[in-house]
């Protein structure tokens, strides 16, 4: 019996020793730390703020506009494992205090990964009335989406892009 629970105690040892926190068979790596990449510009894009047109009867009263814009900076990607999937948890700054209606949008119709890829945006309303700036402690924002596993299977990376910059992680 000791000799057996001496045999256990040294092949757990020199398992533990092995690398097993950098294995691709940890579930604790299958997705890495986030890194912040660069946002490319889009030249077609258009400022939701300026009126595409000035005259107060272009536009239908019945009609919704919505008013979500892309939150200035990206902060922190986190992606925590669950039974189910996963869920993705992204740190954003605002521009001005008292951003609201947080959501990831995601880029494709379908919500489905594109060549590997799972994108989203970062949308917040702002309040109509100015606020000040105030402290980016005071401008953080933080939202999270749930992913089953089947939006993970054909997933590899997933990046959340904001105004100034993106940030991506990779499985």
């Amino acid at each position: 019996m000791i000799r057996a629970l001496m045999l256990l105690l040294v092949a757990s040892l020199a398992l533990g020793a092995c690398g097993w926190s950098d294995s691709r068979l940890n579930p604790g790596n299958w997705f890495g730390r986030s890194r912040s990449v660069p946002v490319e510009a889009d030249a077609g894009s258009v400022n939701p703020l300026i009126p595409t047109s000035t005259s107060i009867l272009s536009r239908k009263p019945e009609e919704q506009v919505d008013k979500h814009v892309p939150i200035q900076q990206i902060l922190d990607l986190t992606v925590d494992r669950t039974t189910e999937g996963a869920i993705v948890r992204v740190t954003g700054v605002g521009r001005v205090q008292g951003a609201y209606a947080a959501r990831l949008v995601t880029a494709s119709p379908d919500g489905k990964a594109i060549d590997g890829v799972l994108e989203y945006t970062f949308e917040v309303l702002y309040p109509e009335n100015p606020r000040p700036v105030g402290s980016e402690a005071s401008r953080r924002v933080i939202v999270a989406r749930s992913l089953t596993n089947q939006d993970l299977r054909e997933t590899r990376v997933i990046r959340v892009k904001g105004v100034e910059n993106a940030r991506e992680t990779r499985r």
